[in-house]
């Protein structure tokens, strides 16, 4: 019995390995760049097809070709956008979220090949030419989000030393108390300054202070500059409250620089979807008109 368990538990280590690779394989190489190779051969025989099909003079989108590829494009356009409905279930296997990512990548990198031959490239100032540059749109604001979840969640994980969003925001409000309580000694002047630093909105400035980080109006920075320049650089010595409060002014901008640069690049991280979402239902309307108008208007 034993001989026999043996080769069981050598066979199990042996499996662990590739169950491993598979599980940390990232969307974009799933299955061997399964799905780039497939939006390729999609695009290279749309090319060719472009290239030597005998539709007339111009291969325009009212040829049999363009009907094809049009129908093609449109019919990936809403395959694509079931890719929010997926997101719902997390399922392994052939069409796991994994393998519908990686899908939604590359066939929607195909369409910027299928969808520009089937135009014909004419263009002009009409619901056709609206449709193609809203599925641009689309496409190249998904390359941005590709990009920044490349880059920006070890950012993240770098900025916050360990900490959650909450334990940041504690941190400040731990300082803000110590701000109240050694401002108390000091003249109306100087703790009217403090208070000014308590009472700020930490990340008032709207969504442009919060995509470049920059707070030009900071209570704390203007309260910290002015008393600056009678403490000095002299470090705190714990008998000047002047002194102190420009210690404890220093750390609420060190602990404020850490949240903003977290919040910026949550926001870098999520904004795409404002632009993604919101365009490809524009899309949808804009190629549902256009098809409409080709079929029973032309």
């Amino acid at each position: 019995m034993a001989s026999r368990a043996r080769p069981r538990r050598r066979a199990t280590r042996r499996a662990q390995p590739a169950g491993g690779a598979a599980l940390h394989e990232g969307f974009l190489r799933y299955a061997n760049y399964r799905w780039l190779r497939i939006a390729l051969t999609l695009s290279i025989m749309a090319l060719l097809f472009y290239a030597f099909a005998d539709v007339g003079p111009v291969a325009s989108g009212g040829t049999w070709l363009g009907y094809t590829l049009g129908t093609i494009g449109a019919a990936m356009i809403l395959w694509l956008t079931l890719l929010g409905l997926r997101k719902r279930a997390m399922t392994p296997g052939r069409w796991s979220l994994k393998a519908w990512t990686s899908a939604h990548v590359y066939l929607g990198l195909s369409l910027i090949v299928i969808a520009t031959l089937h135009t014909g490239f004419r263009f002009g100032w009409n619901v056709h030419t609206l449709a193609y540059i809203l599925m641009m749109t689309v496409i190249l604001s998904g390359l941005y989000g590709i990009a920044v979840y490349a880059f920006i969640p070890p950012a993240l994980s770098d900025n916050r030393e360990q900490m959650t969003q909450s334990e940041m925001l504690e941190s400040l409000r731990a300082v803000d108390r110590q701000l109240h309580d050694a401002a108390q000694p000091l003249g109306h002047a100087y703790a009217r300054l403090v208070q000014q630093s308590l009472e700020d909105d930490p990340f008032g400035g709207g969504l442009w202070a919060r995509l470049t980080g920059h707070y030009p109006r900071c209570a704390t920075t203007a309260a910290q500059a002015q008393i600056r320049r009678v403490t000095g650089d002299r470090p705190d010595t714990g008998d000047d409250p002047l002194e102190r409060v420009d210690a404890l002014l220093e750390r609420k901008e060190a602990v404020l620089l850490t949240l903003r640069r977290h919040l910026r690049l949550r926001a870098l991280l999520d904004i795409w979807l404002h632009i993604h979402v919101p365009v490809t239902f524009a899309l949808i309307v804009a190629l549902t008109i256009h098809i409409i108008s080709v079929f029973f208007f032309w």
